[in-house]
């Protein structure tokens, strides 16, 4: 049986952490992963129906029914747009910390303020940068991440504008640094999970599978239309964005096909996920995906999902 150092810092049973997914998240869903033996993650807009909601007040009331409902590890997401975005994602780690949440995940620029902020609290810090570099990786380490997440281009959400696929992202990462580097990109089972783990990887980091479950609060229409997907029926709406086919979709696709550049602007002034994906209204807005749906099969309870993905390890 293997083992991680990933479980003993994070202190889970098991390396497989729930993504971040962007209006996806709730405290039932993230208490779920956690109690299965993963780590579940509240993420942008936790818990919100509305745009005009606010997203700190919702978000301290989320980890306070997730206590309510797991008394295991969870951590919460931020997004940080530049090196000098500091003001809202501090904002959003102190409403955390206050509340409790000692395992935080940046993604996108590098912030060494934001980071020693966090490391000067005791907390623990993983670090995604959205598009992974070696010279990224270094100075995370430099600045005392705990642990990298390695994401290729197989996945969904904000996708990596390098193009490199996960096979390429994984040991290119993890070749660079000496502390622990999770992959993520299309990990759908325990195949994709001893993929990862084969190019070095120490966890997997995992969004999509766990949209298509049972507590997910994705609407019933957008994970039945995921099940009924393959990977063709899937576009590039922007750069850094794919969805599964729709009006919308189609017409951002052709857009960007033709060189239309703000595309991805666009699908935000539009509601993002939200439409389709809370909503199920499927025909408005993204429903962002990576390129594995064609394993995904059916809605599964979230234990199910780890207990499969992760059979390979000691509890």
């Amino acid at each position: 049986m293997k083992t991680s150092p990933i479980t003993k810092i994070l202190g889970i049973k098991y390396p497989i952490i729930q993504a971040s997914l962007n209006w996806l998240t709730d405290a039932k869903f993230v208490a779920a992963v956690s109690n299965a033996g993963g780590m579940g993650t509240l993420g942008p807009n936790a818990g919100k129906t509305r745009p005009d909601q606010d997203a700190t007040e919702m978000l301290k009331k989320q980890i306070a029914e997730a206590k309510k409902l797991t008394d295991k590890p969870f951590a919460v997401n931020m997004i940080v747009n530049s090196e000098d975005d500091f003001a809202y994602p501090d904002k959003t780690f102190k409403a955390a910390f206050d509340a409790g949440v000692r395992i935080f995940i940046l993604s996108g620029a590098i912030n060494p303020k934001l980071f020693k902020e966090i490391k000067d609290s005791g907390s623990t810090l993983i670090f995604r940068e959205l598009n992974p570099s070696v010279e990224g990786a270094k100075k995370a380490e430099s600045l005392g991440v705990d642990i990298l997440i390695a994401t290729g281009y197989d996945e969904g959400g904000i996708i990596p504008t390098t193009g490199l696929g996960t096979f390429t992202t994984i040991p290119r990462i993890v070749d660079a640094v000496s502390i622990p580097v999770v992959g993520a990109g299309g990990i759908m089972d325990v195949r994709g999970v001893r993929a990862a783990f084969a190019l070095g990887a120490q966890g997997v980091y995992v969004g999509t599978r766990f949209i298509v479950t049972d507590e997910n609060r994705t609407s019933y229409a957008a994970k039945q239309k995921i099940i009924d997907s393959t990977v063709d029926d899937v576009v590039l709406v922007s750069p850094n964005q794919r969805s599964i086919k729709n009006p919308m979709a189609d017409k951002w696709a052709k857009e960007f096909n033709n060189g239309v550049k703000d595309t991805y602007q666009q699908t935000r002034e539009a509601g993002g996920v939200r439409p389709a994906m809370l909503d199920g209204k499927l025909d408005d807005g993204v429903i962002s995906i990576d390129v594995g749906i064609n394993d995904i099969h059916d809605i599964k309870s979230v234990k199910e999902v780890v207990d499969e993905m992760m059979q390979d390890f000691e509890n």
